[in-house]
C-alpha cells in the first residue's frame, strides 16, 4: 500500500535558493513524473525536448518518516524537484544520495537545507571536495561558505540507509563512469537507480579525464553489480526518459562488454582505431541498444589507450 499524505507536516525545504530557478524561469525544461514503483517515483526529463534538459533522473523515495532523493538535476531544479515531491507527499526530505558528482546529477544540491544528510560513496565526497574543478566535476558548487554541503556520510563497498520497509542499500562496484558510481537499491519494491552505470540503451558517457573512470573496467564493474545485486525488477537509469527493467540492465552489461571485446580483438589483430570502428558489429541480441560511429569511436579509443 502507498504510504498516506500527512497533511499538514511542514516540508524541510521550503526554503530553497531560487535565483538560478528565477534566472532560467522562461527556459526551463520540463520534469515528466513516472511511478516506478510503491512509494517510488522517477523524476525524469520531456522526451520531446533535446539536449541535457533537466539533467540526470532523479528518484523521489517515500519513506514512513521522509524522503529520500536520489540526484539533484541540473542547477536551479531544486524548486522543480520541490515542487513534485509536494504532488506526492508532504513529509520532509531528509536524506539525498548522489550516485557520483557530474554537475546534472548534483546540481541543485546547495538548493536544499544542509541540514538534509547527503550521503555518497567515499571517493565522490573526494571529488566534490576537489579545489581544482574541471569540466563537468561540479566540485565548485561546494567551495566556500557552500562546503557546508559537502556529505558527512560516505562509505566504501557496501552500507544500508534505514530499516525494513525503508532500507535502501548502497553499492560500490569499482570504476566505471567514474571512481565513486553507487548503485542505489530499495530493497522492499526491488528496485534500483544505477546513476550513469546505465545511463540509457546505448553507448555510455565515460568521464576518463576528470573523473577518474574506466572503460576497460567499466564493463566488470557492471557484471559484478548484476552478481552482487539480485532481486530487482524495476530500473531507473541516470537518463532514459522511462523506467527500465532489471533485463534491460542485464542486456546493457552484455552489449557494453561485447563492444570492449570487439575492439580488443581488433586491436589485437593490428587494426587502427577507424578500422575497428569500421569492422563493429552490433549483434543482434542487442538491436535496441544504440552505437553510433561517434560515440564507438570513443570507447575504442579509450579501450586501445587502456583507460
Amino acid at each position: 500500500m502507498r504510504r498516506s499524505i500527512l497533511g499538514i507536516l511542514v516540508i524541510v525545504g521550503l526554503v530553497l535558493t531560487t535565483a538560478g530557478y528565477e534566472a532560467r524561469q522562461d527556459e526551463r525544461s520540463n520534469i515528466v513524473m513516472h511511478e516506478a514503483a510503491d512509494n517510488l517515483w522517477m523524476l525524469a526529463s520531456d522526451p520531446a525536448e533535446q539536449g541535457m534538459r533537466t539533467g540526470g533522473n532523479t528518484a523521489v523515495y517515500v519513506r514512513d518518516d521522509g524522503v529520500t532523493l536520489v540526484d539533484t538535476k541540473i542547477a536551479g531544479y531544486g524548486p522543480d524537484i520541490m515542487a513534485r515531491v509536494r504532488e506526492i507527499t508532504d513529509l520532509p526530505v531528509t536524506t539525498i544520495i548522489n550516485t557520483h558528482t557530474h554537475y546534472d546529477h548534483t546540481g541543485a544540491n546547495t538548493e536544499f537545507p544542509d541540514t538534509v544528510d547527503f550521503v555518497v560513496h567515499e571517493n565522490t565526497r573526494t571529488q566534490m571536495a576537489r579545489s581544482s574543478c574541471e569540466p563537468v566535476t561540479n566540485c565548485e558548487a561546494f567551495q566556500g561558505e557552500n562546503a557546508k554541503y559537502l556529505p558527512k556520510t560516505t562509505y566504501s563497498d557496501r552500507t544500508s540507509l534505514f530499516s525494513g520497509n525503508d532500507q535502501i542499500d548502497l553499492y560500490y562496484f569499482g570504476r566505471g563512469h567514474t571512481d565513486g558510481d553507487t548503485f542505489v537499491v530499495f530493497r522492499a519494491v526491488r528496485a534500483i537507480h544505477t546513476g550513469d552505470m546505465f545511463q540509457r540503451k546505448g553507448l555510455p558517457f565515460i568521464d576518463v579525464a576528470n573523473g577518474n573512470g574506466s572503460a576497460v573496467e567499466f564493463g566488470s564493474t557492471l557484471e559484478k553489480a548484476i552478481a552482487g545485486i539480485g532481486s530487482v525488477d524495476t530500473v531507473i537509469t541516470g537518463h532514459n526518459d522511462t523506467v527500465l527493467a532489471w533485463d534491460d540492465f542485464v542486456n546493457f552489461s552484455g552489449f557494453y562488454n561485447d563492444m570492449v571485446n570487439q575492439a580488443e580483438r581488433s586491436h589485437a589483430a593490428g587494426r587502427s582505431v577507424d578500422e575497428a570502428v569500421a569492422a563493429y558489429t552490433l549483434p543482434s541480441g542487442y538491436s535496441d541498444f544504440a552505437a553510433p560511429e561517434a560515440g564507438l569511436r570513443r570507447a575504442i579509443e579509450w579501450v586501445y589507450a587502456e583507460q
